[in-house]
């Protein structure tokens, strides 16, 4: 490596000040006792009986107080008389495998111990329809066999398809409760399909599938609840898509439209689906959706703990270390892309021995025309923004922002 040392020694590291972004971020008190409060307001429990097997259906995403959303919901259900377990709804994730997706809702605080019910995960799946075009539709074995099912997701933009419904209640019910086999058939087309056969496939379910209500919660831009709302099943149709409107409003993003290099210092599909939301970095794996920054080059400086190797996402980052690289458990994030068909996710970035020579190599690439002058950004995840770090020359464009608040001296890059 001594020839990459040689080509990247007069490429210089910026110097970085710490500035805080300020969101419109209404937060719920007291989540627990707003889902108590919308469990009974919206008269969803009057559809159980005495006795009722319930499933509750949980995904794989870091939704904020998902131990608390679970925990309220499974007591309200028993208090009403039924009989409720927790099933993993998150299609392939967990390596694909039913010991897997009950470590993923270990890892996300959702046990027994700690929401009162037990989990029974199963990769086995019931077939219960398919579309005109032959597309089938599939539930989770114990879900379908159960007397009733409630769904639990938050609500939001989703990572690679623009539609009136995108990551939610509905697309939990097609792809997160058809397992590894509902995935796959859903993303089988591609996303360029994935607005219209995710509804189109939900209504089969909700027609077959003993499904009640779901509980959708909306997060702020500090990934904080700022609303959580029951919707009957026979509803979910028409409110889902103004609940998304809502999310989207309250979408966190970096309040600078254009720079040369973003250092992501960690990944993780509890982060987001794609590692990193590209809501976030403006790099999206499919064509079908867009938005966020325009960014010349990504670094990915590390992995979460949670994510236990599965490094989807990484092929959207630029360049990475050796040290990440020797972390990944690559046979998790070919599951995901085999099964969502996007391949570009788990694709290998240029690989350095350190750090440091990451982010030079992103520098010495970035075309900015002047390298000394280098707009960077640090962050720690695409969900946790609300304190980032910027290079010295875009000091003077966030003192002009009334949404920038600088926090710190200039100091040097942390890695």
């Amino acid at each position: 490596m001594d020839i990459i040392n040689q080509l990247l020694k007069d490429t210089t590291l910026p110097k970085m000040v710490k500035v805080k972004q300020k969101f419109y971020a209404p937060e719920l008190k007291d989540t627990a006792a707003e889902v108590r409060k919308t469990l009974n307001d919206t008269n969803v429990l009057l559809e159980i009986e005495a006795g009722d097997s319930i499933a509750v259906a949980v995904g794989s995403r870091g939704v904020a107080d998902l131990p608390i959303l679970v925990r309220e919901t499974i007591r309200e259900l028993k208090r009403v008389g039924g009989k409720p377990f927790i099933v993993p709804a998150m299609g392939s994730h967990g390596g694909a495998s039913a010991e897997g997706q009950a470590d993923v809702l270990k890892q996300l605080g959702v046990t027994e111990e700690t929401c009162g019910a037990p989990v029974r995960a199963t990769m086995e799946v019931v077939k219960i329809g398919e579309l005109p075009n032959g597309l089938p539709v599939y539930i989770d074995q114990y879900a379908y066999e159960a007397d009733k099912i409630v769904v639990i997701n938050r609500i939001k933009a989703h990572t690679s398809f623009r539609g009136k419904v995108e990551s939610g209640l509905l697309k939990m019910i097609t792809i997160g409760l058809g397992k590894q086999k509902g995935a796959e058939a859903a993303h089988s087309y591609s996303f360029k399909y994935m607005a219209e056969h995710v509804p189109e496939m939900a209504k089969i379910t909700l027609a077959k599938a003993p499904v009640i209500f779901g509980l959708a919660t909306l997060e702020n831009a500090y990934d904080r609840p700022a609303k959580v709302v029951a919707v009957a099943a026979k509803n979910l149709e028409t409110e889902e898509p103004e609940l998304l409107k809502e999310a989207k409003e309250l979408m966190a993003k970096i309040h600078f439209d254009k720079f040369d290099v973003l250092i992501v210092d960690e990944l993780g599909k509890e982060i987001s689906g794609d590692g990193m939301d590209p809501n976030i970095t403006g790099k999206f794996a499919t064509p079908y959706a867009t938005g966020g920054p325009d960014i010349t080059r990504i670094v990915v400086l590390g992995l979460t703990e949670k994510t236990k190797g599965n490094a989807n996402g990484i092929g959207m980052a630029d360049m990475t270390t050796k040290a990440v690289f020797d972390e990944i458990i690559w046979e998790k994030g070919y599951a995901n892309a085999l099964t969502s068909t996007v391949i570009e996710v788990i694709k290998v970035p240029m690989i350095l021995e350190s750090k440091e020579l990451a982010v030079k190599a992103a520098i010495k690439t970035c075309n900015a025309f002047d390298l000394s002058k280098v707009r960077l950004v640090q962050i720690k995840n695409t969900l946790d923004i609300g304190e980032i770090w910027i290079s010295e020359s875009m000091i003077s464009e966030a003192k002009e922002n009334p949404n920038l608040e600088i926090l710190t001296e200039l100091e040097e890059l942390i890695l």
